[in-house]
């Protein structure tokens, strides 16, 4: 019965059709990667679709030749030329060489890739780096990663080839020999155009490349902000309650009491003040990415501060940010940002801000003149800040701004400031008590 076989099984048809929707849907997809900006969202999150994929036409791919070995094909039409014979077999060798081929190419090209961005298949399923490529010197990193895209490239142009070659050869069977191959993936079928099911084919390669075209996958990358912050770690700052009016009345009538003016007037501070910062501090960034914000946060950071507004010239402040700890509530993007291309935390696990010149800019407002040490560049910054002091708890609020270029964050294709803005946001608040 195997010998004498005249269709392909069902396991074998369904396979088929699958892989071939998901390469013309790929294909697709490559060419939008291709035409859109270079690091925008969009095109991020594409390359993140393509991956995902990728991944699946290997594994469907495998259980398709595995399933090939175990059981036997039609044979061809009795009167098919030997060379038709052959050609056949030749294309069907090149296929199962572009469907296992080109995702393993793509492996390597995301596994040496300089931005290490980990792959979630279908945003879900962690997928692993080829063993041993990624923590290979550079040198042999960066071969490989010329292999995996002199590969991919050209393995996409054959796929192109095969394509066309494959289609026009399924055209000739089915309307000038009107013989019996295009039933051999679509039981029943009969040769002629007059045969529904080469028009519903022919719909769904259209449907397949519309929906190529059309489908755009959720941005999370782009749209995503930094997640809270637990509770027993850093606990979000509560704004003060708004009070009723007895509250209100009651609070009128203490304060017009001499003693409770007299026991809430905060001691002077001629000398500067250790604080301790207390949890519930926060120390956020914000960017913009194709004209999309992007809030993030710092979950590491810690402030030595010895400061009073009666002497602020002996006051200090130092600020120790682990830079390893950046969020911005996506997880791809988060496990790239240590890399070379942003804080290089390998070389530079920490960023300090340290400033001993502070100016009075107006009531409860602030500078402090400092130098921020970042990537190993050292650069001037004023941090604006606003401070209100009630006994022994200080609390305060401020925001700069600071040019990432000039301290080397965003390397190679990051260093362009046509997609992820110069410009970034740092602001922090806090609540400090009295040592």
């Amino acid at each position: 019965m195997a010998v004498t076989r005249t269709r392909y099984t069902t396991v074998a048809i369904v396979l088929h059709w699958l892989i071939a929707a998901a390469i013309i849907f790929q294909i697709i997809i490559g060419w939008r990667m291709g035409d859109g900006p270079k690091g925008s969202p969009t095109t991020f999150a594409l390359f993140q679709l393509h991956k995902s994929i990728g991944f699946t036409i290997l594994l469907l791919s495998v259980a398709r030749l595995a399933w090939r070995i175990f059981n036997r094909t039609p044979a061809p039409p009795v009167h098919q030329p030997r060379w038709e014979q052959i050609a056949s077999k030749i294309v069907h060798v090149g296929f199962y060489v572009i469907m296992i081929g080109l995702p393993l190419t793509g492996w390597i090209l995301v596994s040496t890739s300089r931005v290490v961005v980990p792959t979630l298949w279908w945003g879900v399923i962690p997928w692993p780096h080829l063993p041993g490529l990624p923590e290979l010197a550079a040198g042999p990193k960066h071969v490989w990663h010329e292999i995996g895209e002199i590969g991919h490239g050209v393995l996409v142009k054959l796929t192109y080839l095969l394509l066309a070659l494959h289609l026009g050869a399924v055209a000739k069977h089915q309307v000038l020999d009107k013989d019996e191959v295009f039933q051999n993936m679509a039981p029943g079928a009969k040769p002629g155009l007059k045969e529904p099911r080469v028009w519903l084919a022919a719909a769904g390669l259209a449907a397949v490349i519309a929906a190529g075209y059309l489908f755009t996958p959720t941005l999370k990358v782009a749209q995503s902000a930094p997640p809270p912050a637990p509770a027993a770690e850093i606990p979000a700052i509560a704004e003060p309650a708004t009070p009723t009016p007895a509250e209100t009345a009651v609070a009128a009538v203490e304060a017009a009491k001499p003693e409770a003016v007299a026991a809430e007037a905060p001691p002077a501070l001629k000398d500067p003040v250790a604080w301790a910062v207390q949890k519930g501090a926060a120390l956020t960034f914000s960017a913009t990415w194709s004209g999309t914000p992007i809030e993030g946060r710092f979950n590491r950071w810690t402030a030595d501060i010895l400061f009073s507004p009666e002497a602020l010239d002996r006051s200090k402040l130092t600020v120790s940010i682990d830079m390893g700890s950046a969020v911005t509530g996506d997880d791809q993007r988060d496990q790239s940002l240590p890399s070379g291309d942003f804080f290089d935390t390998a070389e530079h696990p920490k960023a300090i801000f340290t400033a001993a010149k502070f100016r009075e800019t107006g009531e409860g407002q602030y500078v402090a003149d400092g130098t921020l040490d970042l990537r190993g560049v050292k650069k001037p910054l004023s941090l604006p800040f606003s401070l209100k002091i009630v006994g022994d708890t200080a609390t305060a609020r401020g925001v700069t701004t600071l040019d990432r270029t000039t301290f080397g964050v965003g390397q190679g294709e990051w260093a362009s400031t046509d997609q992820i803005a110069a410009k970034v946001k740092v602001s922090f608040s806090l609540t400090a008590r009295r040592k």
